[in-house]
């Protein structure tokens, strides 16, 4: 126990629990280290703290006292849970991490073909990922929440909005009913307000999130609707009215970030959906427009 008496989380669940529980009451720029925390666990665990102060945009000593305020003696007793979890993940997962920055690291290429390959191996190294991260689970409850929608109502902006356009296409291809909630005409929030008891809002949101996406998703949470989020951390403003919640942690690019991870979820969950509508497991079919 730290001398201001707080029992620190023993174990990497349980300092995620904790966080989650006094983020609103911290400060900005404890509130942007729960986010690094939380969204980028595997560099928690290898890098010194004065690497990830760099990277977070914060001062080292905001990270020490940020452990000292959840009751830790310091930064390396909280960095050791992350540790401890990355020592117990997936066979291969350290390994595979540590080839691609080593094939990153080593590129001297500045063409136009290095920055693709850049892009291919960070993307890669995002998929696999999320394959560790993923819960069956709420894959499972997630598709069968899209199955039992009379109206699936769909939100996305920015840069999350090719995310929900792929979705419309192929839910509507798959013969489910939807509608995209977007910012054309100021309409979204009031088209929001039509959703019946058996539809389903999917809403898909990144850094930096759109304020009115935001409040849509607040606003069809308070009336009791289920929500499908896609996005980038547990602690996204869009998380907690989720019924379904989908962490895929960004990692910060030099020059984009992206969305190769969140476009192959979405497309997995469309892919399961019509398995079943099609009660096919082996073979499940997406229609494509053929002709005009």
């Amino acid at each position: 126990m730290h001398a201001n008496g707080l029992k620190a989380p023993q174990d990497y669940e349980e300092l995620i629990r904790v966080i989650h529980e006094r983020y609103e009451e911290m400060s900005k720029s404890y509130q942007k280290i729960a986010l690094y925390l939380t969204q980028n666990p595997n560099d928690v665990a290898v890098h010194s703290v004065n690497a990830l102060a760099e990277r977070c945009g914060i001062h080292a000593s905001s990270f020490v006292r940020f452990a000292q305020a959840l009751g830790y003696e310091g930064f390396k007793e909280l960095q050791g849970l992350f540790q401890r979890r990355l020592s117990t993940a997936a066979p291969g997962f350290e390994a595979r991490v540590k080839a691609l920055e080593e094939e990153l690291g080593s590129r001297a290429d500045r063409s136009e073909y290095g920055f693709l390959r850049d892009l291919v191996v960070r993307d890669i190294a995002s998929l696999q990922a999320m394959l560790e991260q993923i819960d069956p689970e709420h894959l499972a409850k997630a598709v069968g929440l899209l199955e039992a929608a009379e109206t699936i109502f769909l939100i996305g902006q920015l840069r999350s909005a090719p995310v929900v356009d792929l979705l419309r296409y192929v839910l509507t291809m798959l013969g489910k009913r939807c509608v995209l909630l977007d910012p054309s005409g100021g309409l979204a929030t009031h088209m929001a307000r039509a959703m019946q008891r058996n539809d389903v809002l999917v809403a898909v949101s990144f850094r930096f999130y759109a304020t009115e996406v935001v409040n849509i998703v607040e606003e069809v949470a308070a009336r009791g609707h289920n929500i499908i989020a896609i996005s980038d951390s547990t602690l996204s403003p869009v998380a907690k009215g989720a019924a379904v919640l989908f962490a895929v942690p960004e990692h910060e690019y030099s020059f984009s970030r992206s969305l190769a991870a969140p476009m192959c979820l979405a497309q997995s969950l469309t892919v399961a959906l019509a398995a079943r509508l099609q009660n096919n497991v082996e073979e499940p079919r997406i229609p494509t427009v053929t002709g005009q």
